[in-house]
């Protein structure tokens, strides 16, 4: 049943709207109840009344990733989710990792919701397969007498005409790269001849890099860095009792289980992270072994794929590579992380973390995966072996299943 209310908006400068009020137990709503909103319209609210609505940026990852309205929180609704939920998402699903706007939401606590896409000129070129559908869906379903609008002309046209109500990638101020300092007498791991640039930030307390970088305490301290996870058996930590530090010891080559070392590494960024800490991860190059613990990162806090989250990593930082025995054990965290999600949501929506280290995971469907086109290359190019060679698999490699 649906229930149609009119009052006059909260807004200045809109028109009356039509308040659209759905039955929990509806499933679908059509277009023509969704509402437009112009770009100067956004810019006065974000100004003057951001904290009264909620700007739901309704495209993938890496799109968010390299520039996003501020304040506006990614939704997840990638194909991963998009298999699990079977046509029908829910704010459970798309807002995971906001627990705070997921509550907000549902307590009525926002007097609008703003979606927008990468740019979509108005409501009626909507399709009825698109992540907009699915959001308005999910949101109508789960809440109660929301006002939801559509941004006309999406994050194009609102970044051409307001760009600095938008946050854009950045890399690292030029003062703390070291564009081709190398310290001689940093021999103790075998210091990169040709490190390639400075640290890239991955998230904004997440930082990945290489001996190098962690030997250089100015530039540790200009990056905020309060902690270091040293993924190596041999590089030393430097500046012992004024970071924190924890050590991976690994070496980069096809016989190392670092996958065991997955949770235990993700905690400890967290704890980084929870104490508004800012954590560098790096090994001998910043290549291999120090990549692959920030690609399970992504893939278990943010839910996406292992090629999302490389070519994420990528775009940061060109020169990573992970050996062809990582990208396999990257491949089974994956299946890993997502079997144990879809068992967590079916349980209790909100509990979607594995166990320690030592802790069984629930078994999957095996499927044949093909590594991505891009990973094979990058992988090939700085001599990481071939895939033939590979103990890692004796042992099916598996995509995510679904639930």
């Amino acid at each position: 049943m649906t229930v149609y209310l009119h009052s006059p908006c909260i807004f200045n400068g809109l028109s009356q709207i039509q308040l659209c009020v759905v039955a929990r137990s509806e499933k679908m709503v059509t277009m023509d109840e969704l509402r437009e909103m112009d770009c100067s319209v956004l810019k006065r609210l974000l100004k003057d009344d951001s904290a009264k609505c909620l700007v739901l940026d309704c495209r993938s990852f890496l799109a968010y990733s390299a520039g996003h309205i501020r304040s506006a929180v990614n939704i997840r609704c990638n194909t991963i989710v998009r298999r699990r939920a079977k046509g029908s998402v829910s704010l459970d699903q798309i807002l995971s990792g906001d627990e705070e706007a997921r509550g907000r939401l549902k307590s009525g606590l926002y007097s609008a919701v703003i979606l927008y896409d990468e740019r979509t000129p108005d409501a009626d070129t909507i399709k009825e397969d698109s992540t907009i559908t699915l959001v308005l869906n999910a949101i109508y379903r789960d809440t109660f007498g929301t006002e939801v609008y559509l941004l006309k002309g999406g994050f194009d046209r609102f970044f051409s005409q307001y760009p600095d109500f938008c946050l854009k990638t950045k890399s690292l101020p030029s003062s703390t790269t070291p564009l081709s300092v190398i310290d001689s007498s940093f021999t103790s791991c075998g210091t990169p001849q040709h490190d390639q640039g400075g640290p890239v930030e991955i998230l904004p307390f997440l930082f990945l890099g290489s001996a190098l970088h962690a030997s250089k305490k100015d530039m540790l301290d200009g990056m905020g860095i309060s902690a270091l996870l040293n993924v190596s058996s041999n590089c030393p930590n430097h500046f012992e009792g004024v970071y924190q530090y924890k050590c991976i010891p690994v070496e980069d080559n096809i016989k190392e289980d670092i996958s065991s070392w997955f949770i235990e590494a993700i905690e400890f960024i967290d704890s980084v992270k929870d104490s508004n800490g800012r954590v560098l991860v790096h090994c001998h190059a910043g290549i291999s072994r120090s990549a692959t613990i920030c690609l399970a990162y992504l893939m278990m806090k943010k839910r996406v794929r292992l090629e999302e989250a490389f070519e994420f990593v990528k775009q940061r930082r060109s020169i990573i590579s992970p050996n062809f025995s990582f990208m396999g054990q990257l491949l089974q965290f994956e299946s890993q992380v997502l079997a144990t999600s879809c068992a967590a949501e079916a349980a209790s929506p909100g509990a979607t973390t594995l166990g320690s280290k030592s802790s069984s995971v629930p078994a999957s469907p095996t499927y044949i995966f093909s590594f991505p086109v891009s990973v094979v290359a990058a992988a090939a190019a700085h001599g990481h072996g071939q895939p033939s060679s590979l103990s890692y698999l004796q042992n099916p490699i598996t995509t995510s299943p679904s639930c």
